[in-house]
């Protein structure tokens, strides 16, 4: 197989790459990137939540405009610039064709075009920080009418609250970023369901494999009608349209819905990579089989289905007919038994486990425990009636940050440790792995514990400055944010260490073999890090992805490729 592949040239290799692991390094590093832009954007709100009267360093005086801009800017960077593009771009396109034996993607110039068409959309948002009336600030979900036309004297007005250019950026970039990760999602299920190798049917894949693909068909069957959504919006602002506005005949809430229907599936499409990489990196570090595969894989084809139909219980104050909200809350705690399962499966995989508590392991163990508060949360805002004192304030965001970091951040670290030694043949500092991961679950937690209590408080996610509400400017309240804001910045600084960690290791780092893990899945058997074409020879698949401990084998693994 890699016979056939002449060595890329360095333009070949690194600037217009067609080998997947070099286009998911473009899509790794330029996630990073983003991840220290979106890092900044919170830093500049928080400092002004913590110290509502002074200048925030680097930046200035930060008022109503300007903070709303870091708010939903930093909210876009990291869920669909951040998020994305490393669990399911950077890992899909190194680890699929690895993990089933394959010698790239199906298609290489459309996985090459969409890492181009993803570059595109994050320089777009970017220039969008720099045009007159700054940078779109109506939000992440970009709810009319703040973000629609509205009619002044009879006129339609049709760029509403200052920002006219940025908002039409952001919309084009998160176009652009949709259109990119369809291209990818195509790719990666066509590569998965015909570049398998011999002997190696859906059921001896790694969970990673299941997750990424069931993710990219979820995104794909939901993003359409947020692209409706958004070609209407951006009629309503440019051409004075009135899809969303009341006053030409629109409704502002059927923008609500299109945006749900996509934005509640886009949690699980964030969820479900970071669970795969979870479920493939325990048993390596238990030796012990995945407990309950087959049971696990059904349960998120279900949950899959399931994301469809639980969209309205982010609107429960808007106005919905209660009976559908009842029939929402209902499908919400359904659709948490797919994620029960999955969670009792991982944590009953350790259960009599021989376990290492390796950096890959410290991070998938922390992130499954992390991601269980996020879960047991969600129970009060699903419910319609705790949801009218819950909504959009600090206990909303401590939620989703409980849902998500542990996704993007714990998946992806416990990703980028567990396979950086395939990945760049180099081993990463253990000492300096185990010190970002431990400051980074003390800091995490400094932060959204107490704006857990900040919600229940009353403090609304929307309002910068609380001085002119007597109950939400106490000492007490003021602390909170304070301790919220100082391990915020222990947060972001603790990041250098994992930068440090990569970029020193990558360059000089301890060589890696093959397989230092004694891993059993098809990516352990190519060179590290694996050459252009990946395998040497064309691989047979004899059994299932985590066979470890098996009563009678010399060894306690027993690899895939090896009779």
């Amino acid at each position: 197989m890699g016979s056939s592949h002449h060595e890329p040239t360095f333009t070949e290799k690194y600037i217009f790459p067609l080998d997947h692991k070099n286009i998911g390094l473009q899509y790794l590093l330029t996630a990073m990137f983003m991840a220290c832009v979106g890092g900044f954007l919170a830093y500049v709100f928080r400092m002004k939540l913590a110290w509502a009267d002074a200048p925030v360093p680097l930046v200035g005086d930060v008022d109503g405009g300007l903070y709303n801009s870091m708010v939903t800017m930093h909210g876009t960077v990291m869920i669909f610039w951040v998020a994305m593009p490393t669990l399911i771009a950077a890992f899909g396109n190194f680890l699929i064709p690895l993990m089933i034996g394959a010698d790239d993607m199906a298609f290489p110039r459309l996985n090459r075009l969409s890492y181009q068409i993803f570059l595109l959309s994050a320089i777009i948002l970017i220039a969008s920080f720099f045009v007159p009336g700054g940078s779109a600030s109506g939000a992440w979900t970009f709810y009319p009418p703040l973000n629609s036309s509205k009619i002044v004297d009879g006129v339609v007005e049709m760029h509403n609250g200052g920002v006219y250019w940025g908002g039409n950026l952001w919309i084009l970039a998160v176009a652009l970023e949709f259109a990119s990760f369809l291209l990818g999602g195509i790719n990666f299920m066509t590569t998965t369901l015909n570049l398998r190798t011999k002997g190696m049917g859906l059921f001896q894949m790694p969970m990673s494999l299941w997750m990424i693909n069931i993710a990219s068909l979820v995104f794909a069957l939901s993003v359409g009608p947020l692209v409706a959504g958004a070609i209407m919006m951006l009629s309503d602002r440019m051409v004075g349209t009135g899809f969303f506005n009341p006053e030409l005949g629109g409704d502002p809430v059927l923008f609500q819905h299109l945006f749900w229907f996509f934005g509640h599936p886009e949690v699980y499409v964030v969820l479900l990579p970071a669970l795969g990489f979870f479920a493939d990196i325990i048993p390596v570090f238990a030796r012990k089989p995945f407990f309950g595969y087959r049971i696990v894989v059904y349960f998120t084809l279900f949950l899959g289905a399931l994301s469809f139909i639980v969209w309205a219980h982010h609107q429960f104050q808007a106005g919905i007919d209660p009976r559908m909200a009842n029939y929402f809350t209902i499908t919400t705690i359904i659709i948490s038994i797919p994620f029960g399962v999955m969670l009792f499966a991982l944590i009953l995989s350790l259960y009599g486990g021989s376990i290492r508590f390796t950096v890959p392991m410290l991070w998938a163990i922390s992130g499954v425990a992390e991601f269980l508060v996020g879960g047991i949360t969600g129970i009060h805002l699903g419910t319609s009636a705790s949801d009218i004192y819950f909504h959009d304030n600090y206990f909303v965001v401590a939620h989703f940050h409980y849902t998500l970091f542990p996704a993007t951040f714990f998946g992806a670290f416990a990703a980028i440790t567990f396979w950086f030694p395939k990945w760049f043949g180099r081993h990463l500092n253990e000492g300096l792995g185990k010190l970002h991961w431990m400051l980074t679950v003390v800091f995490f937690n400094g932060i959204f514990i107490p704006l857990f209590i900040t919600g229940l408080n009353g403090q609304h996610r929307r309002i910068y400055d609380y001085k002119a509400w007597d109950e939400m400017n106490t000492p007490a309240q003021h602390n909170l944010n304070v301790i919220a804001t100082i391990c915020l910045l222990g947060l972001l600084a603790t990041q250098l260490v994992f930068l440090l960690n990569f970029f020193r290791s990558w360059a000089s780092g301890p060589k890696a073999t093959a397989n230092p893990y004694n891993a059993t899945t098809l990516e352990w058997a190519a060179a590290s890090p694996p050459p252009h074409g990946n395998f040497d020879k064309v691989l047979t698949v004899y059994r299932g992805p985590h066979e470890y401990s098996v009563p009678g084998a010399k060894e306690d693994f027993s690899p895939q490729w090896i009779q």
